[in-house]
Parts: C-alpha cells; sequence; structure tokens
C-alpha cells in the first residue's frame, strides 16, 4: 500500500500538468474557433497580388517589425518584448517536455553543459531586457501619461487591459528568473546568478521555492494564452495573416460597388433593353446593401483587422480630423467594430444565427459625425504598424449613409443634386455650360 502510494504521489504532478496543459489547450481552441467563424461571419472578398509579395510584406511588417521603429523608443522596446516572447519559448519548450515526461533540465544533457548554459544565459538576458521594456511602458501609460493613451475610447477597459498584459508579463519573467536562481542543479546563470546569494541555504526550502517558481511560470504562461483571445494583445496571433492579406493596391484608390457597376453599364449598352425585367432575387441570399450598416455587410478582411488592432493608437495620433478636435478616431472605428462583432457573435451562441437584437454597428457604435470628419487622406492606414485599414471601413459605413439613408452633408447633398439634374457638381443649365468662352 505504502509502495502504492509513492507511485501515485510520484506520478501526480505529471498527470496534474497533463490536465493543466488540456485544459488551456481545449479552452484555447475555443476562443480560436469563435473568433474564426465572426470573422467569417463577413461577405466574402477576393484579395489579389501576387503570393511572393505577400509573403514579403508579412515578413517585413509583422516579423521584421518595420512600421514599429518609426517612433523609436515605443519601437525598441516593442521588439524587445517581441524578441523575448519568441525566443524564450524555446525555453518553454523544455519546461513543457519536462513537465509531461516528468524530467528536469532535459536539453542540458542533449545540448551540453556549456552550450546550454549560454542558452539559458541568453534567455535570462533578454527577460531581464523584456522587465526594462514594460517598466518603460507603465511608465509611458500610468505616469507620463502619452496622450495617445488617454483618449476617450481608452477609458475603463481598454486601460486596465494595456495594464494587465505588462504586469503579467513581468510576474513572468520574475518568475523565470527566480526559477533558475533557486535551481540547486545548475550553477549561476548570467542574471539569475546575481540572484542565488539572496536565496536560503536550506535544500529543502530552495527546492520548494524552484517549484513554486516553476509552477507559476508555466501556469501563468497558460492563463496568459487564455487571456489573449479576450485582449489587444490577440496581435501577437492576428498580427501575422492579416499582414499576409494586406491590400497591395495603392493607397488612395477606392473599388466600384458591383451592383452599381453593372447598372452603368447597362445603362450605357446600346444594345441592353432599357424594359427588360430585373433577375428574380434569390430568397436564400443575404441582404445585399450598398455600403455596410453592420458588421455582416463588412468583408472578412475588415473583421480580421478588428481583430488585429493593437489600440496603440498611432492612427489616431496622425488623423488630422482628430488632431483638429472632431469626434473621429480612426482606433475607435477599429474598437468599435470588434466589440459589435464579439456581441453579434454572442447573440449567434445564445440565441442562433438568425437573432436579431435591433442593434448595429453604424448608430449604435459609429455615428455619422465621426464617419463624416473623414478626409480619406490614408495617414491611419500609412501609419498603422499592422497594416490595417480603417478607412475601408468608414467609406463603406458613408456609403450605407448616401446611398440608402441619402444621409450626407448638406453640401454634399447640393452636389448630388446638381450632377443629377445638370451633369455637373454647378448649379446651372447645361446649355450654359460653355458660356465662359464667350468671354
Amino acid at each position: 500500500m505504502i509502495d502504492y502510494m509513492e507511485q501515485v504521489l510520484h506520478y501526480l504532478p505529471q498527470v496534474l500538468f497533463a490536465v493543466a496543459l488540456g485544459v488551456t489547450s481545449y479552452f484555447f481552441y475555443k476562443s480560436i474557433a469563435r473568433i474564426r467563424r465572426n470573422i467569417n461571419l463577413g461577405r466574402d472578398l477576393q484579395l489579389e497580388g501576387p503570393t511572393a509579395e505577400r509573403w514579403k510584406t508579412m515578413a517585413r511588417v509583422a516579423m521584421g517589425q518595420t512600421k514599429m521603429v518609426v517612433r523609436p523608443v515605443a519601437g525598441i522596446m516593442h521588439i524587445l518584448i517581441y524578441l523575448g516572447f519568441i525566443l524564450i519559448n524555446i525555453e518553454v519548450l523544455e519546461i513543457l517536455l519536462d513537465g509531461l515526461l516528468g524530467t528536469h533540465r532535459l536539453f542540458k544533457p542533449l545540448l551540453g553543459k556549456a552550450f546550454y548554459s549560454f542558452l539559458i544565459g541568453f534567455f535570462e538576458f533578454l527577460a531581464l531586457l523584456v522587465v526594462v521594456a514594460c517598466v518603460v511602458f507603465l511608465y509611458r501609460r500610468n505616469v507620463h501619461k502619452l496622450k495617445r493613451f488617454w483618449k476617450p475610447e481608452m477609458k475603463g477597459w481598454p486601460a486596465k487591459d494595456g495594464n494587465y498584459i505588462l504586469i503579467i508579463e513581468l510576474i513572468l519573467m520574475s518568475f523565470l528568473l527566480i526559477m533558475n536562481a533557486s535551481d540547486p542543479t545548475v550553477d549561476g546563470f548570467l542574471i539569475s546568478g546575481f540572484l542565488k546569494p539572496l536565496m536560503p541555504a536550506d535544500e529543502g526550502t530552495l527546492h520548494l521555492i524552484e517549484r513554486v517558481a516553476w509552477w507559476g511560470h508555466i501556469l501563468g504562461i497558460f492563463a496568459f494564452l487564455n487571456y489573449v483571445p479576450y485582449s489587444k494583445h490577440f496581435h501577437i496571433i492576428m498580427a501575422f495573416p492579416n499582414t499576409y492579406w494586406s491590400n497591395l493596391n495603392a493607397k488612395g484608390s477606392f473599388n466600384n460597388l458591383e451592383s452599381v457597376k453593372k447598372e452603368v453599364e447597362l445603362m450605357m449598352d446600346p444594345n441592353a433593353d432599357p424594359y427588360a425585367a430585373p433577375p428574380e432575387p434569390d430568397p436564400n441570399a443575404a441582404v445585399l446593401r450598398f455600403g455596410a450598416k453592420d458588421v455582416k455587410d463588412l468583408s472578412w478582411k475588415q473583421l480580421m483587422d478588428s481583430y488585429t488592432c493593437t489600440e496603440c493608437g498611432r492612427c489616431t495620433s496622425e488623423c488630422p480630423a482628430n488632431q483638429t478636435g472632431k469626434m473621429l478616431s480612426p482606433r475607435k472605428i477599429m474598437m468599435d467594430t470588434r466589440d459589435r462583432l464579439e456581441a453579434v457573435g454572442k447573440n449567434i451562441d445564445e440565441h442562433g444565427p438568425d437573432h436579431d437584437d435591433g442593434k448595429a454597428l453604424l448608430g449604435d457604435h459609429i455615428s455619422a459625425e465621426e464617419l463624416w470628419a473623414c478626409t480619406s487622406c490614408n495617414a491611419c492606414v500609412q501609419a498603422c504598424p499592422v497594416n490595417i485599414d480603417p478607412l475601408s471601413i468608414i467609406m463603406d459605413l458613408r456609403r450605407y449613409l448616401v446611398m440608402e439613408e441619402s444621409n450626407a452633408p448638406t453640401e454634399l447633398n447640393s452636389v448630388f443634386t446638381n450632377i443629377e439634374n445638370n451633369g455637373a457638381p454647378w448649379q446651372f443649365a447645361q446649355a450654359d455650360r460653355f458660356n465662359w468662352a464667350s468671354e
């Protein structure tokens, strides 16, 4: 009986670790499936462009962080956290295997003591840089109070979310360094070696500290993994597909609505029958709108943009409309789109796909005043570090206002009326167009 209990206790940590890993993987999969379903609620969009160019764009923007370093301080700090996040995962792989196999420092005999010590020392150096970067970011957000982090849309959860993630990263890096410093089976590494003299001499206490730090580090990573899909930090995953599917067309080029284009072509076709009856609509087809009123009217790429938004505020800080005190904030456009999409997805989960909650992106989240403040200058698109396109959403919502609700500023309505009546934006008859030449 005693031997049986000893065996149970021996394998219990492995069993608990496997259960924790399984639960983490299940809930993370559920979150990814939910977000994928939500993105696919958008209308279909065929994105053209050479595959090689798309891979280059992803490598340059998402992996190379080229648009981040436009602002050097934030860019360099972000790269440090990014490199730490990527490279320290090699050590996390060792922890995962140790947890499942019941081993300790599995890679040490495989890599050799010297190379292993060098590798862990390098990871610790990155961990220290991550700690420094997180402290700088916390200072910029909460003490220096950088203006773009204190815009109206950043009140409440967005501000807390930014702080939570930085604090979590600080805790994870601290656990990593304490774990290495309290491990009696290894010599002092590059950074944790300075902490070793602070550790207790008692072997039992030292082992307890090492185990608490080990479990705290890996369980913290598991919790972080399931927190990320509910946070703006989901961009650490979404940045890669989003930059791959970047709009490769020249900035300032706009697409024509296919339905309107067909009508114009029909009007200009001399062989077309003006009395021909329009084709019968498909009763099973989705409602086709001119422009967009709600998230389902947007494309899957625009919805992917909303989940990729880092809430960094570079788009808003570059927006000339926002700088002059107008209501428009491109960051808020993306945040509102994501919030509305999450609400639609939740309604589907609770009430089925045909449920209508009586709300829409336009009106309930984004106002006409915000949309008409946009000058369509593309400054927000240029500034975004992950190639998000807020302007495309603004333009689709404005199209709906104009083409379905005839809701446009008085100045534009006058132009529309003149074009309709006179064939030109000016308020005089077509017969008088050439009068200027008589002078």
